[in-house]
């Protein structure tokens, strides 16, 4: 079988689609093509290639965009069998009813993905197979979810596929900043996160947190620098800080095998002086946490963090004191909040002084505790089938009045550079009763791009290298 992806865009390594890819590589004949929407017409491509399978990693806020495209698609290879894996089939499987969607995945799809085009290449019945809703003949086959892979498991899975990004998205080869991925699942029950709604999903079907074996870190680490130039690593686990002894094992083996500056994700409770010291020994340059609310109440009575504000000004005061820099993840706009509580969130930032304060628009994602929460009780404007998938356009939350809705979604553009210079907060009190333009846009847009690219990932090309990675594209695209 020739399964082929689409992707609308690329915002990271889409590793889900890399591993998929890779164990169908190894565990059978199966085609897999990538195309990337940015770079390559989708329908044509899929006239192109002709695949018997057409398959979409979907985020809500992108369903709109993918069931059109296979509709089009369909309209063209009237045979090809569609597929939908990803957060929002997880959450929303009633995006099956889509017309021209044959089937969802639920949850882990890797050997999901292998029965199902096995099945489908053999002729054999697929109405069955775990973790897949499947539409036929006009009825919907609803089958359990397979228990979650152990960690010995995903040790055994192979390394993403790379190279099948790389091919059909040039710029994603040629970023020294490579992004890997130690375990799955997080501990904590965040009410506006998908990980406590994924852990009620998989309810007796394995182990909630799993984390890669230190060996097969490092080996994938080592095996992707001899193939690709790397010189910065983010590591996009939810929670890296999680297992001392893991870590302490890991740090040991960083240090003498790989030696890279890396930024990874902490918590700020598990912040301690000895763990930032070992962090900086082994090369961590910089770190995010969750700051989410400056207000006790919405923190944990909403969010449910359990953080207190003592300990997220610590954490702040401990990673200042060890040379790491870091940022803070922030929300406005929360159901139940206001103007007055957000200005709180960001009067707390001002009091941690992170290097760059990330600020998003609240989004009631479905599935989520808080996003299912907001809609029962008359917080959202709309249905989930409405939301965007974006996170600093306009908020979908009711507030006291269409004002302070304005000058909510205008503080989300101005929030970070408040943060970093202070004294502008009189000034942007007034600033935000503007109507929404283009200009505090632009503001958010080059605030952040200076921070993340000076600040979170320092790392910078010489001339020399920009020569050569232009080259280099120019080269690749003419292929």
């Amino acid at each position: 079988m020739h399964l082929l992806f689409i992707l609308k865009e690329v915002d990271n390594e889409p590793h889900g689609i890399l591993l998929t890819a890779a164990l169908l590589k190894r565990e059978s004949n199966h085609r897999v093509s990538l195309v990337v929407a940015t770079e390559e017409d989708p329908v044509e491509a899929a006239l192109r290639l002709q695949p018997d399978v057409v398959g979409y990693t979907v985020y809500t806020g992108t369903q709109h965009y993918y069931a059109d495209l296979n509709r089009r698609i369909k309209a063209q290879l009237p045979g090809v069998f569609s597929i939908m894996g990803g957060p929002h089939p997880t959450f929303f499987p009633d995006v099956i009813h889509e017309e021209g969607i044959d089937a969802i995945c639920l949850g882990e799809g890797e050997y999901a993905v292998l029965d199902l085009l096995n099945a489908l290449e053999n002729g054999s019945p697929i109405e069955h197979i775990p973790n897949w809703w499947v539409k036929k003949n006009g009825e919907i086959y609803r089958n359990p979810l397979r228990p979650l892979l152990t960690s010995e498991q995903l040790d055994a899975l192979p390394f993403a596929d790379r190279e099948l990004l790389y091919r059909a998205h040039a710029p994603s080869r040629l970023t020294k900043i490579r992004p890997f991925i130690t375990g799955r699942g997080c501990p904590y029950d965040c009410s506006f996160c998908f990980n406590k709604a994924y852990s009620d999903l998989y309810d007796g079907k394995g182990r909630r947190t799993r984390r890669r074996s230190v060996d097969s870190v490092i080996r994938e680490i080592k095996e992707v620098r001899a193939r690709y130039e790397l010189a910065f690593i983010t590591f996009m686990d939810d929670t890296f800080i999680l297992n001392r002894g893991w870590l302490r094992e890991f740090a040991e083996r960083y240090k003498a095998e790989v030696g890279l500056p890396f930024w990874c994700q902490v918590r700020a409770d598990l912040v301690e002086d000895d763990l930032m010291a070992m962090f900086k020994e082994m090369g961590c340059v910089s770190v995010s946490f969750g700051l989410e609310a400056g207000n006790d109440r919405l923190r944990n009575a909403i969010l449910n963090r359990n953080m207190t504000r003592d300990e997220i000004l610590a954490a702040s005061a401990t990673l200042r004191r060890h040379g790491i820099r870091f940022m803070t993840n922030n929300m406005l706009g929360l159901p139940s909040g206001s103007l007055d509580t957000d200005w709180e969130t960001l009067e707390l930032n001002i009091a941690c002084r992170p290097s760059y304060a990330n600020v998003f628009l609240f989004q009631p994602y479905p599935g989520t505790q808080l996003g299912e929460w907001a809609a029962a009780h008359g917080w959202m404007i709309g249905s989930f089938d409405d939301l965007s998938g974006s996170v600093s356009d306009d908020s979908v939350i009711r507030f006291s009045s269409m004002s302070e809705k304005r000058q909510i979604e205008n503080l989300q553009k101005l929030f970070a550079l408040t943060v970093e210079f202070p004294f502008l907060a009189p000034v942007v009190r007034q600033l935000i009763k503007l109507p929404k333009n283009p200009i505090f846009w632009l503001i958010y847009k080059l605030w952040k791009g200076y921070a993340m690219k000076r600040r979170m990932f320092p790392f910078h090309l010489t001339p020399r290298e920009y020569v050569q990675a232009a080259w280099q594209y120019m080269r690749i695209r003419s292929q």
